[in-house]
């Protein structure tokens, strides 16, 4: 990462009728970076990635993308954007390789045969390259759509829920070659809802019902949530488990096999709780690691009260 900023936009809204989709987000990406978009279903990521990329017109708020007005420059933010949508958009009735070709005549590429070549050999793709895209796994059409986004040499990649439903194998895979290519200086920025995948990326910016609630590292994020987690373990920790819901101090209650964790922000109520609880049952309680995802149950709660407040 050398500091050149890639993203930059301001107070972002976009309203379609009366429902607002995203309210005032402020964003910055820097060249190099991997950052994870996440939220709930309906929460403004994907809208606010066509807004960035030049897909939609805002309705509100103004920025830069690659240096690039995005309300008055859209199509050559287009033409330097690399953006990989949840669904496979390409054609199951073609080969691999003659979906690349179809792709790299939109951007009228010179020295195709070359650089569907490079594409091919790169993503490890020329081996199945007469291979008709609809009968790939979901792991290779996740790789055949990364491949036809990056081959007109993006700067910034865009990655709507790029690894659903594929395999653990396929993510990781997925994955080393996303930071194989920020190593390179593409910059990224990928919606998911994996909190694993979340945990990969360089800084995390969390959105619900239209807005950020939360940024930084996902040990940043984990730092500034104020939760505290106790672990409970044994014959009765399922029990335990039931008595807890409810009690002071008691946010969230939840199974990791055998064991339960128990999550809270006030750690003198949380406590007294929890020791309460396990007097009455055979269980053993020793402190806990707070996670990414304890987290994020906790700003989606907060948030879910005040979009609806």
């Amino acid at each position: 990462m050398n500091g050149d900023t890639v993203i930059d936009v301001h107070g972002l809204t976009k309203r379609f009728g009366d429902k607002t989709a995203v309210k005032d987000v402020d964003l910055q990406v820097q060249e190099g970076e991997i950052v994870g978009f996440l939220g709930p279903n309906g929460s403004g990521k994907t809208t606010t990635i066509r807004m960035i990329c030049g897909l939609l017109r805002p309705s509100g708020g103004d920025g830069t993308c690659l240096g690039h007005d995005i309300v008055h420059e859209a199509e050559a933010i287009k033409r330097e954007v690399g953006y990989m949508t949840q669904r496979f958009s390409l054609y199951d009735d073609l080969t691999i390789r003659e979906n690349l070709e179809f792709v790299g005549r939109l951007y009228a590429l010179p020295g195709l045969h070359r650089v569907v070549d490079e594409t091919l050999e790169g993503l490890g793709l020329k081996s199945r390259q007469r291979q008709l895209a609809g009968t790939l796994s979901g792991g290779w059409k996740q790789r055949l759509a990364l491949a036809s986004c990056i081959m007109h040499k993006p700067k910034l990649l865009l990655l709507d829920e790029p690894t659903a439903g594929v395999d653990p194998k396929a993510r990781r895979e997925f994955w080393d070659e996303i930071h194989r290519l920020a190593d390179d200086g593409l910059t990224v920025l990928v919606s998911t809802h994996y909190m694993d995948e979340a945990e990969r990326c360089h800084r995390i910016i969390y959105i619900a019902y239209g807005t950020i609630v939360a940024r930084g590292t996902a040990s940043e994020i984990i730092a500034h949530s104020g939760l505290e987690t106790f672990v409970l373990a044994g014959r009765g920790a399922a029990p335990a488990a039931r008595a807890l819901e409810g009690m002071p101090g008691v946010e969230q209650v939840a199974a990791f096999g055998q064991a339960v964790h128990v999550v809270g922000s006030n750690r003198r109520a949380l406590a007294q709780s929890v020791h309460e609880v396990a007097a009455r049952y055979p269980v053993d309680v020793e402190a806990g690691d707070t996670t990414l995802e304890d987290v994020f149950i906790r700003l989606m709660s907060e948030a879910q009260v005040a979009g609806n407040g």
